[in-house]
């Protein structure tokens, strides 16, 4: 059997970090939490082992070491702090896949779409890391509710970025999380992906549920 590759989830304190971090070390990858402080991501690590037991591969580092440690990059911070870190991230994600999970939200308006001067966190972070990356989106419509708990869900995950291959290498990361996963399209498409979370975010409000997802119906996939 093939050799999981070793994730870095740069942001992974946070609750959608640390539930991709939970479901994807439950699934038998080497995951590496990362963190502006060591010691925050070294605490979230143990979270995770509390609770997967103490042969889950789960580990904390600051954000820097994560990302050159780590095969495959997730980042999944606030989109305030999202160009700040893949500009400090650039030289570390050379080569790599780097899958975003950031949605461009402006608090306290999280119910409207907001589009960055790139169009979206994808494009910008595409844009600081250079043609040497590959950057794809994945779980922006995803409630940290959903990825925390042991349920399996009932919505899919759209996966658009730059370059078929890598997109298939997210999607293989989406159906081992327990989601059903579909090939979106090209990186340009990540404006739409992204604009969905506020749409679910004002359906939660306007209709009171918790966790409103998206749901792909009237196609076989391949």
């Amino acid at each position: 059997m093939d050799a999981k590759p070793v994730l870095a989830v740069i942001g992974g304190t946070g609750k959608e970090g640390r539930g991709l971090a939970y479901r994807w070390a439950r699934a038998g990858y080497p995951v590496l939490i990362g963190s502006r402080s060591p010691q925050r991501a070294h605490d979230a690590a143990q979270v995770i082992r509390d609770r997967l037991g103490p042969d889950a591969q789960v580990e904390g580092r600051d954000n820097l070491q994560a990302a050159r440690e780590a095969d495959i990059v997730v980042l999944a911070v606030p989109y305030a702090a999202h160009r700040a870190t893949a500009q400090a991230l650039r030289e570390a994600v050379q080569g790599k896949i780097v899958v975003d999970v950031t949605v461009p939200l402006q608090p306290p308006k999280v119910t409207k779409v907001h589009l960055p001067p790139e169009g979206s966190a994808a494009l910008e972070a595409q844009a600081i890391f250079g043609p040497e990356v590959q950057v794809v989106d994945a779980f922006q419509n995803i409630s940290h509710h959903v990825l925390w708990s042991d349920a399996t869900p009932e919505m899919d995950v759209l996966v658009a970025g730059r370059g078929k291959a890598a997109r298939q290498t997210v999607m293989r990361l989406v159906e081992d999380a327990g989601f059903r996963a579909w090939d979106a399209g090209p990186i340009e498409n990540t404006i739409v992906v992204e604009g969905l979370t506020s749409v679910l975010l004002y359906i939660n409000k306007r209709y009171g549920g918790p966790h409103a997802g998206v749901r792909i119906v009237g196609v076989a996939q391949d």
